[in-house]
């Protein structure tokens, strides 16, 4: 028996409430189970019981074996003498109060079912599966399912807003020059992510506005600060972006980021850093006040047209700096942007209108709900489990569902899981 079951059964009143008896045979009714104790101290608050037709209001206490008591000190803990009943799984000795007043207690094991009990030990099989509940969460009930679904996202976005709230406060609520620092992360990749983010904080967002009418004094501004202008290249468009930097760097004292942080193994020649940095310049040479556009409209297909662009002429025919390719144009693809929504743009503008006491989430779901859903190892093993996604609303919602209550055994907290658990059980 696991204590996780224990509080799970008692907060939910998972079983049999008639002819409920302590172990001296008092009468127990439960008005109500109390508010579970995420802190230090007994694990439910504010219960209020019926013991032998008297009213008691106070907190309660929970462990697999009465002797748990003791073992944990709590007989001399002051934060235990308002404990009004001990509830265990099995009794197996009487415990005090630090006055020697004796605490009523509750064995549960001849209350709960044998049915609750083996929905347990299937959930929780040593027969290791990809999640728990492989065998059954198809059959769960789509009611209870979307309506996890939209949890699992909101608590994935609020998630990423926290994130977000580290670069808001850094930047002192500068929330145009919070987008651009995000979205240079984001095209920066997993790979240079933080390489990205470092460039973009390595001067003042103000700089760039003042260029941003001057597409190739943008692009010198920003290849210039990530460092990939220090090296003595011969080809023309590099000279003349170096020459641009080199005077942007003597009027706003300016210092690149060290040579070396931006990668390009292990990526396609359309993800390189020199394709990213140049689209990136080139949504800040169309777009002077981004943020106030993303902010200002809920219509996905205007936040696509924002970034419908592609890199400046000189990339077209090229991937480096060092060598020519095949002329292709490079524009930023909707999937791209797409991960633009989800990653950035979507946890910003919830952040922002958080910021404002705007709470209606209805702007951001439906845009997450437009958008096509990801491809990735976890979607498509919930795939295989006739678990389908038909957008990014549920494949995000999948993905929290998986990393923060899968794979930490937290079925208990799982909506899927409590519903797995009751099974058809009725028992109040």
């Amino acid at each position: 028996m696991k204590e996780n079951l224990l509080h799970f059964v008692w907060k939910l009143k998972l079983f049999s409430t008639v002819q409920l008896k302590s172990t001296n045979g008092d009468i127990i009714e439960i008005i109500s189970a109390g508010t579970a104790n995420l802190n230090s101290g007994p694990d439910f608050l504010n219960a209020k019981l019926v013991i032998n037709n008297q009213l008691w209001v106070g907190n309660v206490e929970i462990h697999v074996n009465s002797s748990d008591w003791y073992l944990h000190n709590h007989e001399i803990d002051a934060n235990y003498d308002s404990v009004i009943l001990h509830v265990v799984w099995e009794h197996t000795v009487d415990v005090f109060r630090k006055t020697n007043e004796p605490i009523a207690t509750l064995e549960l094991k001849n209350y709960i079912s044998k049915e609750l009990l083996n929905n347990y030990e299937q959930l929780f099989s040593k027969n290791r599966n990809w999640i728990n509940c492989e065998k059954d969460i198809a059959s769960i009930d789509s009611f209870i399912f979307s309506n996890w679904l939209e949890r699992l996202y909101v608590e994935r976005l609020e998630n990423k807003a926290l994130q977000i709230q580290n670069v808001v406060a850094s930047l002192n609520n500068n929330w145009e020059v919070v987008l651009f620092v995000l979205l240079a992360r984001n095209f920066g990749l997993k790979i240079n992510a933080e390489a990205f983010m470092n460039f973009a904080n390595s001067f003042n967002f103000s700089i760039a506005r003042k260029v941003s009418n001057n597409l190739k004094q943008l692009e010198a501004l920003f290849f210039g600060q990530a460092g990939m202008l220090s090296a003595d290249d011969e080809s023309e468009y590099y000279k003349e972006l170096k020459k641009e930097y080199n005077f942007l760097k003597v009027k706003f004292q300016l210092t690149p980021i060290s040579s070396g942080q931006i990668h390009f193994f292990r990526l396609r020649p359309n993800n390189f850093p020199t394709i990213r940095l140049s689209q990136l310049a080139m949504v800040y040479h169309h777009h002077q006040n981004l943020f106030s556009k993303i902010i200002e409209t809920d219509d996905i297909l205007e936040i696509y047209e924002l970034f419908d662009l592609a890199t400046s002429n000189y990339w077209e025919t090229h991937y480096t700096f060092e060598n020519s390719s095949k002329k292709s144009i490079k524009k930023i693809t909707k999937p791209f942007i797409d991960l633009l929504l989800i990653n950035t743009i979507i946890p910003l503008k919830f952040m922002y209108l958080k910021s404002l006491g705007k709470n209606d989430l209805s702007a951001v779901l439906t845009i997450i709900a437009k958008i096509k859903p990801e491809k990735n190892e976890i979607i498509s093993k919930f795939n295989e489990l006739n678990i389908k996604s038909n957008s990014a609303f549920e494949t995000q919602a999948l993905l929290q569902l998986k990393n923060e209550y899968c794979s930490k055994q937290l079925c208990l907290s799982c909506a899927i899981g409590k519903e797995l658990l009751k099974g058809q059980l009725f028992y109040h």
